[in-house]
């Protein structure tokens, strides 16, 4: 993914801090049929613009909290509101899963295209919109590949530019560089910060990684194990803007870390 540098966060998160949430989660629980206890009592609030990451160990419901978000689910308890005169924007929400899942019978650029096809939308306006998409993340020129030919990196790619495609004011991540080498995710993570900050998108990010949480975000919402519930918020304040690849082997960044660790430990440890 090609784009400008990104915009200082303190920057955005100052701007976010200002305004009224877009999306709040208000006592937020979720039991399955099966009787399990997913979430319990979530309070959370994502401003406008902001990179909001969800860090928590596996198994402790982020990705049911996404879920929820995007409105693929329900909870059994409380409330996921839009801020008012923002709630038809909940249409315009892009989500990124932890599997690329593209339809391997079908061109990176007609998998992108998918959402505006099924949007009524013609075919040539769809694949000038798509083939943006797919420059937007650095891919153009692969616009005829096929799946099997790209690499998981560039198969995620794909699946960015798909969900971007729509133009959604809110992006919703769901570990999407969990399964790519180091040196891939490190290089996805740096393109995804200067897609942030060139499109003005709020971002919400799941990972159960201390490093990428950090090295992302404006802001860090820690979850407990199950039942899922938010234990802690972390403010990126003492991160440098704007990002640079030398930021991970920085001693702020060290300090970050480790204050996001000693977060998250406290939180595993108060499970009921």
């Amino acid at each position: 993914m090609t784009a400008p540098s990104p915009s200082p966060p303190a920057t955005r998160e100052g701007a976010s801090a200002a305004s009224a949430p877009l999306v709040s989660l208000r006592g937020v629980g979720k039991r399955f049929a099966n009787g399990t206890l997913a979430l319990e009592g979530v309070d959370l609030d994502i401003a406008p613009g902001e990179f909001l990451s969800i860090l928590g160990p596996s198994g402790c419901g982020k990705s049911t909290l996404l879920r929820l978000i995007a409105g693929l689910a329900e909870p059994s308890a409380g409330r996921v509101a839009w801020a008012p005169g923002h709630e038809e924007r909940r249409r315009e929400i892009g989500f990124v899963f932890q599997d690329p899942t593209l339809m391997p019978w079908a061109t990176a650029l007609d998998n992108v295209r998918l959402p505006l096809r099924l949007a009524g939308l013609p075919r040539a306006e769809g694949e000038a919109r798509a083939a943006a998409a797919l420059a937007r993340v650095g891919l153009a020129g692969f616009e005829r590949a096929w799946p099997r030919e790209l690499s998981g990196g560039m198969r995620m790619r794909v699946s960015i530019a798909r969900a971007l495609v729509t133009r959604p004011s809110l992006l919703l991540m769901d570990e999407p560089f969990a399964a790519l080498d180091e040196l891939t995710r490190h290089r996805l993570n740096d393109d995804l910060l200067a897609l942030w900050a060139e499109s003005g998108i709020t971002v919400v990010f799941v990972t159960h990684s201390v490093f990428e949480s950090v090295y992302l975000s404006t802001r860090i919402a820690v979850m407990a194990a199950r039942p899922g519930r938010v234990a802690a918020e972390l403010r990126q304040d003492g991160a440098p803007a704007p990002r640079e690849p030398e930021f991970r082997t920085s001693a702020a960044y060290a300090a970050l870390c480790r204050e996001a660790s000693h977060a998250l430990a406290a939180a595993t440890a108060a499970a009921p």
